[in-house]
């Protein structure tokens, strides 16, 4: 399956594609057994690729699908003369995925949270999605040494998807350290996905995420995200003086 030439923001690539044109993709890989490793860069990870040059490595070179999550990465895209279609949210990119999986019979599992939150995500996705096949659950507390009874964990479940909710840069990284021993199809991180699904988190309004206010939500409820949401600014400046699309 051909996917659209990607765009430079900052210097990192963001494939413009559709919602709809993303799941596409994906259950293309699972149909098809070919792995692809996911990353859905808003501002921040945008930024985090500035700041660390491994962590740049990974979305650029080693990713095969970066879409634009969020308002600023749209925003970027189009003001440096790119045609970017759609915010493509990560939440929203799971949601669908897990929606696709309960009517195709895919297989997820999910990796990371506090303890107990994976669960707590799992039983709402079936509520959810009627039929969808949860696989597994792990935590996101673990020790280095514990990342191959993970991986064991994860493969001899069957997984067609792995979710892995361990914060970035944290989730991207550990994903491609073993994405070749992981037998899943689809490897996205999905930051705070299931704190979501768990009740733990609430996310924006529709409206809001709609006017693209969504941080200021964020940041409403989560007073203590205020340094990391420093990024957004300084993402607006570096675009705005880039000078060029590259």
């Amino acid at each position: 399956m051909q996917i659209k030439e990607p765009v430079k923001i900052l210097g990192v690539p963001v494939h413009p594609l559709t919602m709809g044109e993303a799941v596409s993709t994906l259950e293309y890989s699972i149909q098809n057994g070919k792995q692809a490793f996911v990353v859905t860069a808003n501002a921040e990870i945008i930024m985090m690729c500035q700041q660390d040059a491994d962590y740049k490595k990974i979305v650029s070179q080693d990713a095969q699908l970066v879409l634009p999550d969020g308002a600023g990465a749209v925003w970027a895209g189009r003001h440096l003369g790119y045609k970017i279609p759609e915010r493509v949210a990560g939440f929203d990119l799971y949601c669908q995925l897990l929606e696709r999986a309960s009517q195709k019979g895919y297989k997820a599992y999910f990796f990371g949270g506090s303890p107990g939150i994976a669960e707590a995500a799992k039983a709402k996705s079936e509520e959810l999605y009627p039929g969808v096949k949860v696989v597994g659950c792990r935590n996101g507390y673990f020790k280095e040494e514990e990342s191959q009874s993970i991986i064991d964990e994860i493969n001899a479940s069957g997984a067609d998807m792995l979710f892995a909710a361990l914060g970035a840069p944290k989730q991207e990284k550990w994903l491609v350290r073993y994405r070749d021993q992981l037998k899943p199809k689809v490897l996205m991180g999905i930051g705070g996905s299931f704190d979501v699904f768990a009740g733990k988190m609430e996310r924006a309004p529709k409206w809001m995420q709609d006017a693209s206010l969504e941080w200021a939500f964020r940041l409403y409820k989560q007073p203590s995200r205020f340094m990391r949401m420093m990024a957004l600014p300084k993402f607006v400046l570096k675009v705005l003086f880039s000078g060029n699309k590259d």
